[in-house]
């Protein structure tokens, strides 16, 4: 695990946790939840702070970013007016029980708030499982490209999360660590 890249969340049942877990397993990146009041653990600012890319995630809830993260979100505005997260990279995910449930406007407010901040996003890179052949399992079955998302019933348990979700956040996590890695090698060169 590195600190290079943190993967903030909420997670209100569990699901979006367990989405989180397969990110940073993927990018080897440092998880840092947000708490049910809407606060970082001590160090947190710290930690985003000192990270080369940050992955944010929240749940859907009513066609947006649960309130907890958006508390978050609202706080980073002490970060945004020293603009501290200023050409970081950025990407997003969520997650909500509905195949759809709108989880295009929750990506759509991270990939907003990272603008706001000056941050470099990354999307997903995946092409979808959209044939008749497509199974539940398969990458990208959600079919998202601006941001990650899957979908776990309202019903079923965090370990009831999609195989072919989590598989997905993995992928997404590696894609953000080889930008990552690409982005340095380039600076690397620059340098030369």
């Amino acid at each position: 695990m590195s600190n290079r890249i943190v993967v903030v969340y909420f997670s209100g049942y569990g699901h979006t946790h367990k989405i989180a877990e397969a990110v940073a397993a993927g990018a080897g990146a440092r998880l840092l939840r947000v708490n049910e009041l809407g606060s970082l653990p001590d160090g947190g600012w710290d930690a985003l702070a000192a990270a080369d890319a940050i992955v944010f995630g929240s749940p859907t809830y009513i066609g947006n970013v649960a309130w907890q993260f958006k508390k978050f979100i609202d706080e980073s505005s002490k970060v945004w007016a020293t603009q501290g997260w200023k050409d970081k990279l950025a990407a997003g995910f969520t997650n909500s029980a509905g195949m759809n449930g709108d989880k295009g406007s929750t990506i759509n407010a991270l990939f907003t708030m990272s603008q706001q901040h000056g941050m470099l996003w990354v999307g997903t890179g995946m092409l979808p499982s959209n044939s008749k052949a497509a199974k539940r399992d398969d990458i990208n079955y959600v079919a998202a490209f601006a941001g990650l998302a899957a979908t776990t019933p309202s019903d079923a348990t965090a370990e009831e999360v999609a195989r072919g979700d989590l598989d997905t956040a993995r992928l997404f996590g590696q894609r953000v660590a080889a930008t990552l890695d690409r982005i340095r090698l380039d600076e690397a060169a620059l340098a030369d």
